[in-house]
């Protein structure tokens, strides 16, 4: 069953990221495969290939030294090897060589890490390290490629042969030479080759004084190429021993074409797992040029996409220097419609764009560039309307092939498609087009279908508005610079800003005013209405802003002073004890000092420092009933400490049923309650309560907030 359509791939420029992809892939096989990726609904196997991609990009954020994927395919060696009697070229034997040794590394590899990158492990079913198929080649080749010496003890000899040839052959042709120099006879250049044989160059006014074969003349006739007579059997001898060694030589490849044939399916599994990597690495890299991620993948349909970006407007904005804001978009069964709408060139085509760009991607086995916390599902189809489409072989106008695009997408859909329709439902009678749309977006919602929908028409918005499980979103615009922010938001429609545009590109205000007059109230109304919301949203936003980075910077400032006046305090303590002590030591030493003045050195009487010994003694006790008293107290002042702990944590677990009470409270807000938002003390009027997302309208303005930010009133 069809994931999807070409159509589809054109809109949400797929195209573009085979081409990226086929940038980065080494043989034709994985190119071939790339060539016709597309999006699958086989949701298992989706998974394993996302997960096995996911394994190889972590070995290459981690930097661990896995083995460069170079190699050249193996397919023509594959042939001969189930071909009998057939002979490998000297090339197709270096490929296999070189295979077997990335393959060996490969294996090397993921055999100590097995556990921990379990899925490309299994990748390599069908191949084990050896060094046989390496060994069998060395013992044919040598390190530059060629045919070894001794290869075979025939082509030894032969080899032999010709090397003692080859120098009786140079030592006749150098003293031919050297004769024919003196005789002054040989042209500015004096020798050559000419059919692999090795000629004399000599002036042809003097040819006949030297005998010989001759080979040829130059262009002008002046030099005769002459190969002396005394080398003429010798290289007839050569030219047989050649004949001789490309014999032995196709011998001794046949030989070896037969030794490696019985490694065939080790051969085929090296040009299947090297191809498997080649096609997986392609993804990768293109993953680590966009910076792409694996996300949380649900089984059950919902979307949350966070700093999501478009990969293929990122990298244009990236190489002009431009900034990319990413999005943020959240789809579920509670909210399976997002209506986006806004002014033009505010980027609600790119945020539909992004939001199928990235489900393509997923679903085709690519990472996506969003934050690691997002999470994505599997679709059974995603189909896209986008773009001024028109069908000449058929004779159909734009209208008339949207009309035809959407009767298929009414045939097909079902609760596990997801919708793009960009511009839903112009190209026709605006009010006759819009009323159209709106049946259609009906239908579309009872299907159970999920959807992105772009749109100007304000039905449609109040379509969204009214239905359960539909939204509405805009792309902000700054009402003050009137200039679009390229921010999505969800919560509310936006204005199209037509007459505000119209007015920064340079449309004269008279002409702005005679259209706005044509228009029924209402339309200018709802218009005003739309602007007036987004400029008192963005100035609540921006306050909001302002006092959470003001409480921030007080709570920061407010944990900077505690920590300093704990320190300072320790400090002062510290201080104080050690002064106590100094102190008390000083007051002991003059003590002991005025005892050491009055002792009575020179008397002789044995009772002469008596009642100094007394006084002593009495001083003593007192010290140190002094210290134990002391001790007490400290002992005293543990057991308080702990009683005053114990009456702590009763007045915690006081507190903690005062939270329980307060989120006792939180859970009473429901459709209809009267509730304050906690950081602005601001009443309002909950309409709608999706989980802990709350709709409140707030005088004018209706915001979406989190349950724990809001107080129940009532």
């Amino acid at each position: 069953m069809f994931a999807t359509d070409e159509q589809t791939l054109q809109d949400l420029e797929f195209t573009t990221i085979r081409e990226a992809l086929l940038e980065h892939c080494i043989g034709e096989t994985a190119a071939e495969r790339l060539a016709l990726l597309q999006p699958s609904n086989t949701f298992d196997e989706i998974a394993l290939e996302l997960r096995r991609l996911h394994e190889l990009h972590e070995i290459r954020i981690r930097s661990e030294v896995f083995p460069a994927l170079d190699f050249e395919e193996l397919k023509d060696e594959i042939k001969w090897l189930g071909i009998r009697d057939s002979v490998i070229s000297i090339e197709g034997f270096r490929r296999i060589y070189h295979a077997s040794e990335l393959c060996n590394r490969i294996f090397s590899f993921f055999e100590k890490r097995e556990k921990v990158y379990p899925l490309l492990t299994q990748v390599l079913e069908g191949i084990y390290y050896t060094t046989e198929i390496t060994q069998c080649i060395d013992q044919v080749f040598d390190k530059v490629g060629n045919v070894r010496d001794d290869a075979s003890p025939q082509l030894f000899e032969i080899r032999q042969r010709m090397k003692i040839l080859r120098n009786q052959i140079n030592r006749n042709f150098e003293r031919e030479m050297r004769k024919l120099l003196k005789d002054k006879v040989l042209g500015e250049t004096t020798e050559s080759f000419i059919n692999e044989r090795r000629v004399l160059t000599v002036q042809s006014t003097f040819k006949r004084k030297v005998p010989g074969n001759i080979h040829g003349s130059s262009k002008t006739g002046s030099l005769t190429y002459i190969e002396p007579v005394v080398n003429v059997p010798l290289n007839n001898e050569m030219e047989f021993l050649l004949d001789d060694e490309r014999k032995e030589i196709h011998r001794i490849l046949k030989a070896l074409t037969a030794q490696i044939a019985v490694y065939s399916p080790l051969v085929e599994a090296y040009q299947k797992v090297l191809t498997e990597l080649d096609f997986i690495n392609a993804k990768c890299r293109l993953a680590l040029e966009m910076k792409a991620v694996l996300p949380g993948i649900n089984r059950f349909t919902a979307f949350e996409l966070t700093d999501a970006f478009h990969p293929i407007l990122e990298k244009a904005n990236r190489i002009a220097g431009k900034t990319t804001r990413p999005q943020h978009i959240k789809l579920d069964q509670n909210g399976r419609m997002l209506v986006i709408s806004g002014p033009n060139a505010g980027g609600k085509s790119i945020t539909l764009k992004t939001v199928g760009l990235l489900q393509i991607m997923l679903q085709s086995g690519l990472l996506v560039p969003v934050n690691p916390n997002s999470s994505m599902c599997f679709f059974q189809r995603i189909l896209s309307d986008i773009g001024d489409n028109q069908s000449i072989e058929n004779e159909l106008s734009t209208y008339s092939y949207r009309l035809q695009r959407m009767r298929f997408f009414l045939k097909v859909a079902n609760r596990r498609t997801l919708l793009l329709l960009d511009e839903f439902g112009t190209g026709s009678d605006p009010e006759l087009g819009g009323a159209l749309a709106e049946v259609f977006f009906e239908q579309i919602y009872k299907k159970q279908t999920f959807a992105v929908i772009t749109t100007h028409y304000s039905n449609i918005k109040l379509k969204a508005d009214e239905l359960k499980n539909a939204l509405n979103g805009c792309m902000l615009f700054d009402a003050q610079t009137l200039k679009p922010l390229y921010k999505f938001e969800t919560g509310q429609p936006g204005s199209s800003f037509t007459f505000e545009v119209a007015r920064i590109n340079g449309i004269e205000e008279g002409i702005i005013e005679e259209a706005k007059n044509r228009l029924s109230d209402n339309k200018v109304k709802l218009d005003k209405i739309l602007n007036q919301l987004q400029r008192e949203k963005n100035y609540l936003e921006r306050l909001i802003k302002e006092h959470e980075e003001a409480q921030r910077l007080a709570d920061e400032a407010r944990t900077y002073f505690l920590s300093r006046k704990d320190k300072l305090d320790d400090r002062l303590k510290s201080q104080q004890i050690l002064l106590e002590t100094q102190n008390k030591q000083l007051i002991a030493g003059k003590k002991m000092l005025s005892f050491i003045q009055k002792f009575n050195v020179k008397s002789r009487k044995k009772d002469a420092n008596n009642a100094l010994m007394e006084e002593v003694r009495t001083f003593l006790k007192l010290e140190k009933s002094k210290t134990e008293i002391k001790v007490l107290e400290q002992q005293n002042k543990v057991k308080d400490e702990q009683i005053q702990r114990k009456n702590t944590m009763h007045v915690i677990k006081a507190s903690g049923k005062v939270k329980e009470e307060e989120q006792l409270q939180q859970d009473k807000i429901k459709e209809g309650s009267l509730v304050q938002l906690l950081s602005s003390r601001k009443n309002g009027t909950v309409e709608t309560v999706k989980g802990d997302l709350i709709t409140v309208l707030f005088d004018t303005i209706r915001m979406k907030v989190s349950r724990d930010k809001l107080q129940f009133l009532k």
